[in-house]
């Protein structure tokens, strides 16, 4: 049996191929190993693994993960999943290769993920060939969850947000200033908490349109203005894209890369369907 993976920073996507070939689809939490450290994550798993997953019996594990860009990343998340899947194959990636792979197969290409974090590259159909740095939820990660999120606490605790919806937001959550802060500086995962309201802004998408609107653009036109336009080339690209936020806008982001004159090509929620299709294919 193998079991396929793509783990954003907030959930991880899982599909088991048994020995009949049935695909069998489970979720988890994510694992980036930059906020998850392998203690954790080897709990986690053995907590969240579907009760008739029997992991001894797994032959090889294929894992894409994000923050799984560095050797001392993949080796943190390749040692505690050893420790679950012990009889296991352990093949650890970065998800950024995972989308490639899901968006363009053998094809080469510009990829991109707009999930809590941001990533893109350029692929040649085998492997990333440039990767400029999205230097991550405190300095960059244009256009993601955790930066459309940011924006929309920013505009809560200053008060710049419309009345009505500010009062909506309150409803939801009721957060003070001071909550927000202990969630961001002293409690863990500050990006998925950020994130966590990108969903917040696309259920107030319609009622809100013309400062919804203005947030989601803002973020796309960060997106492209700090990643997309200093890549070679990157106008005879099509935009391929993966994850929650680049889906749920989808038509506002096709309308920024119109702006910068980049044509859109495809753009997924989630790419574990289409990464086993490529693995399953190479066997």
């Amino acid at each position: 049996m193998i079991v396929i993976a793509d783990g954003g920073s907030t959930k991880t996507n899982w599909c088991l191929i048994n020995e009949a070939g049935r695909k069998i689809y489970f979720n988890t939490e994510g694992y980036n190993p930059y906020f998850s450290k392998g203690d954790y994550i080897e709990s986690s798993l053995k907590n969240s693994l579907p009760d008739h997953l029997e992991p001894e019996k797994l032959t090889e594990v294929y894992y894409y993960g994000a923050g799984c860009s560095t050797d001392s990343n993949k080796k943190i998340v390749a040692d505690a999943m050893q420790n679950v899947f012990v009889n296991a194959n352990i093949n650890v990636g970065h998800d950024l290769l995972a989308s490639c792979r899901a968006l363009l197969g053998d094809e080469e290409g510009f990829a991109a993920i707009l999930g809590t974090g941001t990533n893109s590259c350029l692929y040649d159909g085998k492997d990333i060939t440039l990767n400029i740095d999205s230097l991550g939820y405190f300095l960059g990660d244009e256009g993601s969850g955790s930066y459309i999120g940011k924006r929309i606490l920013s505009d809560y605790m200053r008060g710049y947000m419309p009345k009505g919806l500010r009062e909506s937001f309150y409803d939801n959550y009721a957060l003070t200033n001071e909550d927000i802060f202990d969630n961001i500086y002293n409690k863990p995962l500050p990006n998925r908490f950020c994130a966590s309201f990108s969903k917040f802004i696309y259920d107030f998408k319609e009622s809100y349109e013309d400062y919804t609107q203005s947030v989601v653009d803002y973020a796309f036109t960060a997106f492209f203005e700090n990643l997309v336009i200093h890549y070679p080339n990157y106008k005879n690209y099509k935009l391929n894209c993966v994850g929650s936020v680049g889906y749920s806008f989808r038509d506002t982001l096709s309308i920024v890369a119109d702006r910068y004159e980049m044509g859109v090509g495809k753009i997924i929620r989630s790419p574990i369907d289409d990464l086993v299709a490529y693995h399953l294919s190479k066997r």
